[in-house]
Formats: structure tokens, sequence, C-alpha cells
């Protein structure tokens, strides 16, 4: 095996890693720590803050497997480097399911890491009774127990709370699961690993799998102060404040450290609060007792910790929260899942199917989790209660522990997010580098001047650093901090909780939104909106309910009373919302058999329901002949559920058989989605008219239910009902008509979505729930309009030796008669901004699987889909965060809006999370909303947006200030002078601080305009911006250096010199008696250029601090208009009327009132000409040409229009296209760039009744697909 060779752990999953294998070497280690020592430790931090630098400075390159620190790479877009340690740990064996009391190692060397196991019996050890000695640790006591085998090494590293295990078989690190990892069918499960574990095997395999605890670590505030103090910027300021402390220049080295305290403090509070919140929430029930069968059927009582892959846990009757993620062997729960699907609906969970020999290989597949969930009890969801027949106890083996489980996996996706990048912060370093750039030009200036002048070596050395801290400002970190910390107060006033500030300037790029639906668009559940029943193949009139006398003992209402999941739950009916609604409107009651009847009895004690004795009719009275018990058995109208065929999202139906009490004979009853049942019935019980009908409601976004009956033969026996295949009950059924719900929308739901609309906000609904209902509210809330067509995507994974393959199917519209313009369908280019051609709008719909196979399949037909595809169903939590990051792969902004903790990873990797529900959705979220409506997203972007115009102002008002006094202090060097302390105090302070807090007040503009800002500050308009105001004030400072010296009273200043009357003269004499100034500060060429730069950081600070259509105007900002008039008023004051003490204190020096005249004009012409270029050069032509092709990239993809051109404001563009833009332009966003490409696809949006199949993919990687037309 060559030393270079890199592994790739994790290979086609999410967290997809290459790992380098490194050996410790020591002289390197000397080396570095020498250098270290030379640098002051400046080498220890650059080695902190670049870990390949680190690992490749102290190690030399090594195998994988003998490796003792290993160097990880993520393969995403950010290729962001990690190191980990490599471990050794000693254990009888290598494998963990290797059963250790029935079998032994043969001999095997001792760098071996697979243990050959032969099946020689050991002797019996130690029964798990040994206590552990007090001074060993568990490897080492277990090692002894099993004294007569081979001790294994066995190498490991954890990272990001998950252990990877060397594997010798495949040559690289795997992570271990659990039960899982073994690949066994169901069957094995239930023969191999239901009846327990010993002692002797749950110590070795916790050895293996550690203790079962989601383990969220609160770190020390030192640590974490640690953490933030290496922050490369506060090193900058911790460098910058030595340096002007050795200048005496304390003030204002005080007043940085007072900012970086407070901006220290309130970042470790944040965090801390943050980690305290994630770990209460993991913590609550992380440890509980729980009971567990051993491998001699004892039932023993352990802590939760001590869980291990393999244990088979005993459920109990009244309920438990579960510890970590098992599979049901015997018995029936019922569990709360909202934790990790965000429904609160009860889920019925199954026993786990047991094959016997004989049945088909397909009914004993592998056990998987997502294929067998059914049966699977997840970690952190809430077990409500068991059923128990017979005397049998719930059991359940544990199959993942720790952070391998699913709760597991969501806390790590929040403790380890993916960076958000963002250009703005990117572009922020770009620009410092160029300041650094430009600092260094200058440091090397005065040097070289200094040099010339003989100047002392310590000044030299000081004046040269001290430009580098003018011209990459210290306060730079707290002046950006300022808008965001604004902001997010005037988040908190509108009940928006922020726990991630940085991510409000992100929420200002915004352009796509992700909803979840249950309980963010709509209300939670659904509302009968009536019924209509079907008699003689004609339906009836729409009926309000079904609540009445005369239907009582109809199939229809007897179909709506049985044909449903609900159970009762202390006394309370739960269940599906769907159902619950259904059965209640029937009025009738439903009970269940107690834990002691069904432990008395089998498994098929039925649910019965039965109607209120009020809907009944009158009973005719009793004759005396007749028996009192045969009478009420005669007159009690009850129906037993004998057997459930729960709903299936795949088949879109549900089944029961039930059978009327005095009945022989039983019936069938079905409801489900409306095509189905109706392909299911006789032909001539379902009506001609049940197509238009359907579309009448289905239109009008209502949920529609059809319900469909059949009476069983009688052959068909209580027991032979129960082993039936449920093909032979769902035939030739007659169909009794439609149940008709409605999923209210909240009430804001529509105008939000109508506001981001008009913003050029697309919006997609991202849900747990079905695709039709998914459908029919995206078109009821006005995501889908009436007049676009909506295809669906069914993908069906390879089976069988056939390709994976996407069926298109048209979803009907609901109106064909709005706007009949846009319905000619065109597929040309268009190819002229002149003359846009109208085309039908789009949307494409999947569900869950159908997303799972694409992204498998047909990775780069996801990105066209995505481009389009408005309504995501049945999408698993992982689903929801894979859809979030396919959007951002093609260059959206995304936001994600949901109140369900089965939301968290999505909330956590949008760009803009924001929870509506304070429970856990609101630690994985970057915001949290009071208002529990999703008007709190418009308000979010708009704050946003003006938190990041706020950044831009900020940001562009530190360059120019940093590079005003780079050029005061540059200029000043020529003649070996400077800016004295306290004028430097006054600019800091005074001006700059106090300008900065208060320009960054601006509130936001007050609604969402179609326009975005720019993203990054590396942009034409910013970068001209700043460019020409810096060439401004370098013109005027530069005309008032050498102006000053060519005036006639012009003479190098002494303290006896007074220009301002002339009536004295020089005196030689006087002179010598004089202290002279030391550091040459007091000067005609400080005083002018002291007045000048004043002035133009005032300047700056007016013309970039911009308002609408991002901010409310700069007017409105009160706080800093009476800072600028004040700060104007005393500059002016000082400089036309001379106070003798405020002179002296800043070192200034009298001038005549002729100049000073003079210096007013030039700062005039200076803010004129600043203005003129910022407000009608900028604003008018650039930054609107850049915005028209902003909006045009928008246009692009929402909705509202698909081609690149559509929705371009013509008149603007053809105005401006000629100035920068005469050819065809290719748009910067992948998005954009796709849109292009598709509006000249012919084969683009997929013709309805065709199917696109993968190919197998060719070497290099890409995948072919064919349309075939089915």
């Amino acid at each position: 095996m060559e030393k270079g060779d890199v592994k790739v752990l994790n290979k086609g999953e999410e967290e997809e890693m290459e790992l380098q294998g490194y050996r410790l070497c020591h002289w390197r280690l000397a080396l570095v720590g020498f250098g270290v020592l030379c640098t002051g430790g400046f080498l220890l931090l650059l080695l902190y803050w670049m870990p390949e630098w680190c690992v490749k400075s102290t190690c030399t390159r090594t195998t994988a497997r003998d490796a003792e620190v290993v160097l990880l790479r993520s393969t995403d877009e950010f290729r962001r480097w990690f190191l980990a340690r490599v471990r050794v740990m000693l254990a009888p064996g290598s494998n963990p399911f290797h059963n250790l009391d029935t079998q032994t190692t043969s001999p095997s060397s001792p760098s071996s890491h697979s243990c050959s196991l032969s099946t020689s019996a050991s002797p019996p050890l130690a029964n798990g009774h040994t206590p552990y000695p007090t001074d060993g640790s568990p490897a080492q006591d277990i090692i002894r127990r099993f004294s007569d085998y081979q001790p294994t090494q066995i190498r490991y590293f954890t990272f990001h709370s998950t252990k990877y295990f060397w594997n010798d078989e495949v040559h690289n690190f795997e992570v271990l699961t659990g039960l899982e990892d073994q690949l066994m069918s169901c069957s094995t499960l239930h023969s191999e690993h239901s009846a327990g574990l010993t002692g002797n095997q749950r110590e070795y395999r916790r050895l293996f799998f550690g203790v079962n605890e989601i383990a969220v670590k609160v770190p020390s505030v030192f640590k974490l102060l640690i953490k933030e103090v290496l922050n490369p910027f506060y090193i900058f300021q911790l460098f910058s404040v030595i340096l002007w402390s050795a200048d005496e220049y304390y003030y204002y080295a005080v007043a940085i450290v007072f900012m970086s305290v407070i901006s220290i403090a309130t970042s470790l509070y944040t965090i801390k609060k943050q980690y305290i919140m994630l770990h209460d929430m993991v913590a609550a029930h992380s440890i509980v007792r729980v009971s567990i069968c051993r491998a001699n059927n004892d039932i023993e009582e352990i802590l939760s910790t001590d869980l291990v892959p393999g244990d088979v846990m005993v459920i109990p009757g009244n309920g438990t929260i579960m510890p970590c993620d098992a599979v049901l062997v015997s018995g029936t729960c019922i569990v709360n899942e909202s934790m990790l699907t965000g429904e609160s609906v009860p889920v019925t969970k199954t026993n786990l199917p047991n094959p016997v020999p004989g049945e088909e290989e397909e009914a004993d597949s592998a056990y998987n989790t997502e294929e067998h969930k059914r049966h699977t009890l997840f970690c952190g969801t809430n077990v409500i209660q068991t059923r128990f027949y017979t005397g049998e106890l719930v059991k359940a083996v544990v199959v993942r522990t720790g952070f391998s489980t699913a709760k597991g996996q969501l806390v790590r996706s929040i403790l380890y997010p993916k960076p958000t990048d963002f250009k703005l912060y990117r572009d922020a370093y770009l620009f410092l580098l160029c300041l650094v750039a430009v600092a260094g030009i200058g440091f090397i200036y005065s040097i070289v001047l200094s040099i010339l002048n003989e100047v002392p070596a310590k000044t030299i050395i000081i004046e040269s650093l001290d430009i580098i801290t003018i011209t990459v400002p210290p306060a730079l970190p707290a002046a950006m901090t300022a808008g965001i910390v604004y902001a997010q107060r005037r988040l908190k006033q509108t009940g928006i909780f922020c726990i991630s500030p940085q991510r409000i300037n992100i929420c200002g790029q915004i352009n796509l939104v992700c909803f979840d639906k249950t309980g963010t668009l709509t209300e939670d559940g659904l509302d009968l909106w009536g019924v209509q029943r079907v008699e003689n193949r004609c339906f009836h009139l729409s009926e309000e309910n079904a609540y009445k006398e005369n239907l009582v003992k109809s199939q229809f209402v007897a179909c709506m009373a049985t044909c449903h999941s609900l159970t009762k739950i202390e006394g309370q009916l739960s269940g599906d919302p769907l159902d619950l609604k259904m059965f209640e409107a029937t009025g009738w009651i439903l009970e269940e058999a107690t834990e002691e009847e069904t432990s008395l009895h089998n498994r098929i004690m039925p649910t019965v329901v039965r109607p209120p004795k009020q809907l009944l009719p009158p009973e005719p009275a009793l004759s005396p002949e007749q028996d009192m018990e045969l009478y009420e058995l005669s007159s009690a109208y009850e129906i037993g559920i004998v057997r459930q065929f729960p709903f299936s999202s795949a088949l879109q139906r549900m089944t029961v058989v039930a059978r009327l009490l005095g009945e022989k004979r039983m019936d069938a009853y079905m409801k489900g989605a409306p095509e189905v049942v109706a392909s299911l019935c006789k032909k001539e019980t379902v009506p001609e008219n049940f197509a238009e009908v359907l579309e009448s409601y289905t239109k009008q976004g209502f949920r529609v239910i059809a319900l469909a009956h059949r009476r069983l033969e009688s052959r068909l026996t209580w027991h032979k009902v129960q082993n039936i295949n449920r093909d032979h009950i769902e035939a030739n059924m007659e169909f009794l008509g439609l149940i008709i719900m409605q999923n209210k929308l909240k009430a804001e739901t529509p105008a939000v979505l109508q506001d981001l609309r008009r913003a050029n906000i697309r919006t997609v609904m991202v849900t747990g729930d079905n695709m039709l209902t998914a459908i029919s509210v995206a078109r009821d809330c006005g995501m889908i309009p009436p007049e676009d067509t909506v295809i669906i995507a069914d993908a069906l994974p390879p089976h069988d030796g056939q390709a994976a393959k996407i069926s298109w199917r048209y979803s009907d519209k609901p109106s064909k008669t709005t706007r009949i313009e846009e319905i000619n369908i065109s597929l040309e280019d268009v190819c002229h901004v002149d003359e846009p051609k109208t085309q039908e709008l789009y949307h494409f719909a999947m569900n869950g699987k159908s997303f799972a196979v694409i992204e498998e399949h047909f990775p780069d037909m996801l990105q066209k889909l995505v481009l389009h595809g408005t309504v995501f169903a049945r999408m698993a939590p992982d689903q929801k965060t894979q859809l979030i990051e396919a959007l951002q792969g093609v260059d959206y902004f995304v936001g994600m809006c949901g109140d369900g903790a089965n939301d968290c990873g999505a909330l956590k990797r949008a760009h803009g999370g924001i929870s509506l529900s304070e429970l856990e959705a609101s630690v994985a979220s970057p915001f949290t909303s009071k208002t529990p409506n999703i008007s709190c997203v418009p308000s979010l972007i708009r704050e946003g947006r003006a938190a990041l115009i706020t950044s831009f102002c900020v940001f562009k008002f530190m360059a120019l200030y940093s590079i005003i006094q780079y050029i005061s202090v540059t200029l000043l060097y020529s003649i070996l002078s400077n800016l004295g302390d306290f004028q430097f105090l006054f600019i800091d302070i005074a001006i700059i601080l106090l300008i900065v807090f208060t320009m960054s007040l601006n509130p936001a503009w007050k609604e969402l305009v179609p326009r975005r800002p720019p993203s990054g500050l590396i942009s034409g308009p910013l970068l001209f911006s700043v460019l020409t105001q810096i060439l401004i004030c370098l013109g005027f400072q530069t005309i008032t250096f050498l102006w000053v010296r060519q005036q006639p009273w012009y003479t190098t200043w002494t303290p006896l010199t007074d220009v301002c009357n002339h009536t004295s003269h020089l005196n030689l004499s006087d002179l010598n008696e004089t202290e002279v100034d030391d550091h040459n500060i007091q000067n005609f060429e400080n005083t002018s250029l002291f007045y000048v730069s004043s002035f133009q950081y005032l300047i700056v600070a007016i013309v970039f601090s911009k308002g609408k259509p991002f901010r409310q105007p700069s007017y409105k900002n009160w706080p800093f208009v009476l800072s600028s008039v004040i700060l104007y008023f005393f500059l002016l004051f000082i400089m036309f009327h001379p106070v003798k003490s405020i002179d002296e204190f800043l070192e200034i020096v009298c001038v005549p009132f002729d100049w000073r005249v003079k210096l007013f004009l030039i700062i005039l012409v200076n803010a004129a000409v600043s203005a003129v270029v910022e407000t009608i050069i900028l604003d008018i032509v650039l930054w609107k040409l850049v915005f028209s092709r902003d909006k045009q990239g928008n246009f692009g993809v929402t909705p509202a229009g698909p081609t690149p051109q559509g929705g371009i404001d013509l008149r603007a563009y053809k105005c401006l296209s000629w100035l920068c833009c005469p050819r065809k332009m290719t748009p910067k966003a992948r998005y954009m760039h796709l849109a292009q490409e598709l509006s000249v696809d012919p084969d683009w949006p997929p013709k309805p009744t065709t199917t696109t199949e993968a190919k197998p993919r060719p070497e290099n990687g890409s995948t072919n697909r064919i349309i075939i037309n089915s």
C-alpha cells in the first residue's frame, strides 16, 4: 500500500470526506516549537487557524492503517480541513457482534485487526457478575474476563461525535451504527436477536458502541472565551492596542478594548445560551430506567445509558420516552412521533413480521429502519401506550444507540452544521486584503522616508506599524456588528427572536422560501365541509354532515364510522386528524377492549363502534314472552372492526373488515383517493358524472375522499379474514359517495405569499403530508396560480433488472378559462427582449420517494426539477434538508419556515430558517417567531435587506475613513509631521464611532420591493462608489496640502508664528528659548488637512447613508441627523471662531481668515462632487442597470415567468442596455443559467404520459437518459 493513499470516508453520503494518514515526527515538532518561540507564539496561532498546516508541519505521511493522526477534508464546496487523533484500544475481538460466550478466537498475531473465529467452546466465564475493579478500565476488565482470547488492537478516531473504526477487510475506517450493519433478514432478527444478551456480551459491545447517550457538552466559559479571542480580528485588535500603548495613545486603545470586551461578552452569552438550550432539550429524556430481557429470560432493570444494540427492551404498558432506536418484536405500541415528523398524530407501531421458512423471499427482506419504520420505535419519540395479548410482554430489540439514532443524527446536524457561504463575508476579507496591500505600500513608504531623514529606529518602527492600524481599522468588527444588533432589536420588537445574528444579513438576499404546510400555511388538521352520497349511480345533493336519523343505519355512515385507525388514549380519541374529523361527524361512539380483556383473549378482540341512542329509531315495546337478553341483543346496533388494512400512501387507500352485531356475513369498507377507489368499484355503481363532480371540488381546493363498500362471502370466517391478502378484499366494491374535507388556510397566508410573489421571491411547499392535499393547498393559497400546469414526477427505483425511471403526468387544472393568452405553449427560445412570447407556466410536484430516486439516479435532472419544483410532499426530515441543499446548489438563497422538529435540519441548513414553534425547532432555527403564522417571513426579509444595506454603508464608510486618514498621514509623513493624538482621538471617537453607531439606525423600508440588494462588496456599483470617493478625497486633500504651501503668508510654523494678524515678527533669540514640538504636529499643513479631512468623514457618511428602497430615508433617522448637525456646527465653529483652549487641545494652529474661507470652499466643492457622483452617476445609471439585470434573472425562474426575459421593464432595459451590455449576458447564478438553457430545450418540460429512464452510468459518471412514450 502506498504511503500517500487518500481514503474516502462515508462515500456517497452527505458527510463524505477524504482521509490522509500521518505519523508524528519528533524533529519537526521540535522545529515548530522553536518557530513558536521565535515568533512569540504567532506561529502557534497560525497553525491553530490552519489545521492542514499544523499536521503537515509536525507529521510525516503514512498509510491510513498506521496513522497516529488523520487529516480530513470535506468533499463539499467548502473543502474544510479537520484533524483527529487516532486512538488504540485492546479488545477480546474485532467484531462487536461476535458471541464471545460460545466462541473463541484462533491464535493470531498481535497486529491482526480481524479475529478469525473458530467454533471451539470456551470455558464459562464471569457470567457478567464480576464487578469492575476500581482501578481498571472497562476494556482491561473485559480482557481479564476473557483471558483465553488473544487481545486485538482496535484503531479508531472520533470526529463530530461519531467513532470511526479501522476495518482490515475494506482497508478503511468505518462507522459502526448498530444492528443494521449486519444486514440481517427479519426472520434472523427474530430467531437470533430476540432472546437478549448476557452481561458479558453487553460489556463487550459497549466497548465499541459506547454509552447510549446523546451527550451535548456545554463548554466552559473559559474554553469559549479562548476560542472567541483567538479570532484573527481580535488578535489584530490586540496588536493595535499594544502598538498604541507604546506610542502613548492610550485613550483610543481603551475605547477599542472596551468595545471588544462588550462584543466578546455578547457573543459568549449567545453561544453559551444556545448550548444550554440544546443540552436541556436533549438531556430532558436521555437517561431513564428501562427493563431488559437477559439471555436466560430474566427481566433486569438498568439505566438506559447501558443499552447496546442487540439488547431486548421491555416497553412498559403506561408508555415511555424511547432512549434508543428499537424494532418491535412482540406487541403493539401507540407512539407520538412529533419530535421527528412534526405531525402530533399518534402512530400505531406493530411488531416486525416473522416470515415462516416456507414463505416468499420478498416477505423476508433485510431489516432497514427506513423500510420497516412502521415497526421501529425511534429515539426521542413518546410511546403513549402499549397493547399486549395473552400475557405476552411488549418487547423491542435495540437497533441503534447514542448519536447513531434518529434523534442523535438530528442533534449532530444542529451541533455541526455546514457553514453558510455568504458572498458579503468572503468579499469583506478580500477587501481587507486590498486595504492590507495599501497599508503595505504606506509601511514601505514611511520606512524609506524615515531612513532618508535619519529618524530614530524606535520612531520608525512605531510610525510604520501605525500606518497598518490606520488602514485596517480595528473598530471595523464592532462597526459591522452595530447594524446587525439594531436589526436584531427591531426583529425582537416584531416578535422574531434571533440566536444567530450573522444570518440577518444573509436573509436580505433570500429569493426563495420553503414552507412547511401543516401548522405553517394551514391550520392544524382538516375540517369536514360536507358529504355527497351516491344511490343508484346518481349523486345526491351535498349535505353538511351525516349526523341524521335517516342515515344512521346506511352503509355510507357505517363506512365513515369504521374505516379509520383511531384509538383511545386515556379515554380520549386519538389518531389521524382526517379520521378524527370524519368519525366525529357521525356522532358515533368508539369502544375498545381494556387491557384486562386483551390479556385474556387473543389479539383479534375487536374495536366496536355504535351510534348514540338518540339517533336510533324507537324500538317496539317488549312483549312478556321475549327474553330480556335476547331483546337487548336484537335492539343493539354495533359494528365490530375485525381487521384493518392500514392506509398506505403507495396504494392511496385504507380498508377495514367489520361485522354488524348479530350478522353472519362481514362487510368490507374502503376509503381513499377518489380515482383509486372508483377504479376498484364495479363500473355500474360509479356515477357517470363522477369526474366532473370531483373536478368541481378539487378546483376549489377541497380534499376529497371516496368511500366504498362490499358484502363479503359467508365462507370468509373470522380467522380466515385475519390471514387474507388485502387484494382479495379490495375488489368489486360498491361506490358509496364522497367526503369533502377542507384544510383551512391561515388567514394571513394568501396575502403574505402574494407579497413574496410581487417581490420576485419564489415560494415552495415542502411537507410530510399527502401530495394531492399539498397541491390543493398550493393552488388555494396562490402558490400555484389556477392557470398554471402541475407536472407530477413519479420516480421508481431500479427493479428486476430494469433501470430507474420517472413517469410524468399532468395534474388536471382546476380552471381552463382564465388568462387564455398564456395557455399557448411555446418551447422556442425567447431570443429577443423586444418580442416576448407567452409560454405556459408549469410547476413540478413530487413525493419523498420520488425525490430520493431522482437524487440517486438522476442527479443532473434534480437541478432542473428544483428550478420549477413547487410541491414536495411526503418528505422525510433529512429529505427536507437535502432539498434545501439542492436549491442552494443552483445558487438560490433559501429561506425555510416550519413549525415542527421534523424541520430542524432544514431550518438549520437554510440561509434563513424561521421556526413558528418555541419547542425543539427553535433550538435549531436561527430565528423563532412568536406570531404563529408566516407574516414573519416578509418582516425578516425586509429587516435582512435593511441590515445588508447598512453593512454595505458601514463597510464603505469604514473603508473611506481608513483611506482618508491614511491619505492625511501619508501627506504629513512627507514633511515629517503627523496627526496629533487628540486629533486622532477626536476623529476616531467623536466623528467615526458616533457616526457609525447612528448611521446604522435606519429602519427597514415598509414593503418588499421586487429587487434585491447586491450580495457582495466586489460588485460594480459598490466598487465604483468606493473608488470614486477615494479619488475625490485624495484629490481635495492633495489640493489643500499643495495650495496651503503656495499661500503668500505660508512659512514653517513655530510657536512664535502669528499669521492671523501679522503683528509679531520672528525673533531668533525667542525661538531658541521656546520649547520646540518634538513630533512636528503643529503646522499649517496639519491644521488644513485636519479641517478638510474632518468634513470629508461627514460628507462620505451622508452620501453613503442610503434609504429607499431597502431602508427608511436618513432624514427619518434623527440620532444620525442630530449627530451630523452637531459635528458640522462644531467644526464650522472652531474653523471660523478659533477658541484657544480647543486649538491647544487639538494641536491646531491659527490660519488667516481668507484661507479659512478657501478651505470652506474646498469643502463645499468636495461635498457637491461626492454627492453628484454618488446619487446621480451611481444611483441613476449604474445601480439601476445592475438591478435591471438582477430583476431579469429573478424573473427567469419564478412561477411568474419561466424565461429569463419575462417580466423585465422593457423601456428601462432598452435605455440602459446600450450603455454596458450590447452583447448577450451570461447570468452569474446557476439557476438563471439553467433557466436560459431550458428555455431553448424542445423536450422541456416533459410531455404528459412519458417516461424518462436512467441508463447505466458510463465511466465518466454522467447519466444518459432516454424518453419513451408510454
